[in-house]
């Protein structure tokens, strides 16, 4: 990693936790951009490819200081994730050292392991952050732009990655960077310039495309089965209806005899 992204990273540890986090710099709701993501929608899946590219992305920009300490290297292999073949997936682990349960040594990753802890003191792990932002605009906790405009933390995260105005302000000795989709000022700047990466898979990185990217891998990071939640609600869906027919046909049926009685009795 070059010293300009190390010196990106330290800078988002410091600041994301006031950015992505609720800090107290937030003065309305934030301008958040509808972006479209393959995995919305009941029909939705996840982009394989563009899972790999935001894990690109984490990997160059934000591993030297933000952990995954929900996501096992193992993950990286399943179904309806990234995908990526066993021997990638193992020698992608073995890029990160971990602390050895049993005798406390650090060594080389295995695919049990999960994505070390982040790194620096205030910098908030990345697993559950598009969960923790699914409801950011509505009555706490509902969702409800979720529900009816598709709106969820993967499109946050996005809108905050683009969104800074480049007003900046101090206070206290602090410089401070105004976020339009945040509503405010947050100490982490711009981290985003168009030439953070260059994708393997040969897809131009522009600001956008990053931003996309990385957020719908934590999208992933946080709902890894949101696939198989998908389906599963789908089948549930697709039954009801079926014993709803069912039940009423055979409800018709069983009454057919007494309601012509009765219409006769009239």
């Amino acid at each position: 990693m070059t010293i300009r992204k190390t010196i990106l990273s330290a800078a988002v540890a410091l600041g994301l936790a006031a950015g992505l986090a609720p800090a107290a710099q937030a003065a309305e709701p934030g301008e958040v951009t509808d972006f479209r993501f393959s995995f919305e929608g009941p029909f939705g899946r996840f982009d394989q490819a563009q899972l790999q590219r935001g894990l690109q992305v984490y990997t160059e920009v934000c591993a030297a200081c933000h952990g995954l300490q929900h996501v096992a290297f193992r993950n990286l292999s399943d179904p309806g994730g990234p995908a990526l073949p066993d021997d990638q997936m193992r020698a992608y682990a073995r890029q990160f050292e971990v602390q050895d349960r049993i005798t406390g040594e650090w060594r080389p990753a295995e695919p049990t392991d999960h994505f070390p802890m982040s790194q620096l003191e205030g910098a908030p792990d990345l697993s559950l952050m598009a969960k923790a932002r699914v409801g950011f605009h509505g009555p706490y906790g509902s969702g409800i732009n979720q529900l009816f405009r598709g709106l969820g933390g993967a499109e946050y995260i996005a809108s905050f990655l683009l969104k800074y105005t480049g007003v900046e302000s101090e206070q206290a000795g602090v410089i401070l960077y105004e976020n339009a989709a945040y509503g405010g000022y947050v100490s982490m700047p711009p981290v985003l310039f168009g030439d953070d990466v260059v994708y393997a898979d040969g897809t131009e990185a522009t600001m956008e495309q990053v931003a996309l990217d990385v957020s719908a891998f934590l999208m992933w990071t946080a709902e890894p089965k949101m696939m198989a939640r998908k389906e599963a609600g789908l089948t549930a869906v697709l039954f009801l209806i079926l014993l709803t027919a069912l039940l009423y046909f055979t409800n018709k049926k069983l009454w057919a005899k007494a309601k012509g009685k009765g219409e006769k009795a009239l």
